[in-house]
């Protein structure tokens, strides 16, 4: 008798829709995506959408060896003037668009923009206090879509090589930036339609109007771009805060836990932050079974900013040290990646691949604020779907191609290497050396202050009402019991017989 996965997405559940991707390709890196964002722009036909958390209009989507090109500002206004009956809309979070009114600059491009009737550009304030519209999604014609976690805003900019002191990495300021790494994927079909109803839906709740009505009947797909995927169902999943009548959404945090309990061999994970006790305690939980999964995560060494790391990475030690007391705690190996000088590459990618049956990737962290504050959009192949048979080796190819950039080694010698020990551990361990590579996070005990935010999601709270709420009644310990709670009445999970 045979086994067969059960399919770890499942609408109302951990994602809002599944919908069909005709194509559907991931791209790493922010060169790779702004070169194609600015062919995508320019071939569409009735509208561009453009969602985000951050967007910066003195950016250069093809920057030169000194960091500067045409402004992203000045080459909308140009796609304007060349087709004013294409709609250009704009949508961002409101807080960090305030702070840029301050920049002569800024504010001089969108005074232009104002003047352009194609040109729509609007601020989202539609949420509740102290939430983030964090996602980051881009339509074209309501047909193509971006959904990943690369905005397209300043110190974004970089490749794949994150060369040392690469003058591309020169943010508008003139400074240069620390070496970037990211991802997002594009898809065409009706998950385009899917993602476009998302965009709209946040449009009209930021500006209390809907976006014009297109006919989003266009392919768009550049023909000289190879999709990894072609025919395949795609799940789309979503958190957001209660706000006016809006339901609050957790179907990204549920598909987190979904992926932790269905996991056989490994979950192979790029984060930002891990700072949610409710899945640290779901990945105790696995560690703590005779033969458990591996898990290993590609992070940042630190957090981008001061405030970020005292919160944020004290939370993250304070976590790996618990989960390292499992039975297997050593099956959880936390690494970053450095250049060939030594300099930390920053991840900001939200990347999830399980077992190579899955691959998931969007804007969220694993963090509180993405499992239940901040609004957040996933898109997720899941190679149990029916339409999805066969596609585990794209998925694979596609992971090995990440270990690799990490690693500096060939695609083939990572295959090679998996192939012959059956580890994701073992292959980064037998791979790792000098020069560009990834090195072993050191956990750094966090001094006392750094230690109360942490422990009591200061800066990271789950929601709204617990950013009210008093200390004891919420942190660390608190949401790694609802964790342990949880994972208790949903083990095992993910096959059926056949």
């Amino acid at each position: 008798m045979g086994t067969e996965l059960s399919p770890i997405v499942v609408e109302g559940r951990n994602c809002w829709r599944i919908e069909r991707a005709e194509k559907a390709r991931m791209i790493v890196d922010a060169a790779d995506y702004y070169a194609l964002l600015e062919r995508l722009m320019a071939e569409a036909k009735e509208r561009i959408l453009l969602i985000g958390w951050d967007f910066d209009p003195r950016i250069a989507l093809k920057p030169d060896k000194q960091g500067k090109g045409e402004p992203l500002g000045d080459y909308l206004l140009r796609l304007a003037k060349e087709k004013p009956d294409r709609d250009i809309d704009i949508l961002r979070w409101n807080f960090g668009g305030l702070k840029q009114f301050a920049m002569p600059r800024i504010l001089s491009m969108i005074a232009r923009w104002k003047l352009t009737r194609a040109i729509s550009f609007r601020l989202d304030s539609a949420h509740p206090v102290g939430c983030s519209h964090h996602q980051k999604v881009a339509v074209f014609d309501d047909h193509l879509a971006v959904c990943g976690g690369i905005d397209v805003g300043a110190r974004r900019w970089d490749t794949r090589d994150h060369k040392d002191g690469d003058a591309h990495r020169t943010a508008p300021d003139g400074k240069a930036y620390m070496p970037w790494h990211d991802s997002t994927m594009i898809l065409a079909g009706p998950v385009g339609n899917a993602l476009a109803e998302l965009g709209n839906e946040r449009w009209q709740r930021a500006t209390k109007k809907p976006l014009r009505d297109v006919k989003g009947d266009g392919e768009n797909w550049p023909d000289d771009l190879e999709p990894d995927f072609e025919g395949v169902d795609v799940a789309i999943s979503r958190t957001r805060a209660e706000y006016e009548g809006y339901e609050e959404i957790h179907e990204i945090e549920q598909l987190y836990l979904d992926m932790i309990a269905a996991a056989t061999r490994f979950i192979y994970f790029e984060n930002q932050y891990f700072t949610s006790g409710k899945i640290a305690a779901a990945l105790s939980a696995r560690l703590n079974e005779d033969d458990p999964p591996e898990f290993v995560m590609v992070m940042p060494q630190t957090a981008d900013g001061w405030l970020e790391q005292m919160a944020m990475d004290a939370a993250r030690v304070q976590l790996v040290r618990e989960i390292a007391k499992a039975k297997h705690g050593d099956r959880l190996k936390v690494y970053y990646p450095r250049t060939r000088h030594g300099e930390p590459i920053y991840v900001h990618a939200k990347t999830a691949i399980v077992d190579d049956r899955m691959i998931r990737v969007g804007s969220a962290n694993m963090n509180n604020r993405s499992m239940g504050l901040d609004s957040e959009c996933d898109v997720t192949i899941d190679a149990a779907l029916p339409a999805n048979k066969d596609i585990e080796p794209a998925i694979a190819r596609l992971r090995t191609s990440l270990i690799a950039e990490h690693l500096d080694v060939k695609e083939e010698e990572v295959a090679a290497t998996f192939k012959r020990t059956g580890s994701l551990i073992d292959t980064i361990e037998a791979l790792r050396g000098k020069g560009r590579s990834l090195e072993l996070l050191d956990l750094v005990p966090p001094g006392p202050m750094d230690e109360f935010i942490a422990e009591n999601e200061v800066l990271d709270p789950t929601s709204p009402d617990a950013m009210f709420e008093g200390f004891t009644e919420r942190g660390l310990k608190k949401s790694w019991h609802r964790g342990r709670n949880w994972m208790k009445h949903h083990r095992p999970f993910g096959r059926r017989k056949t």
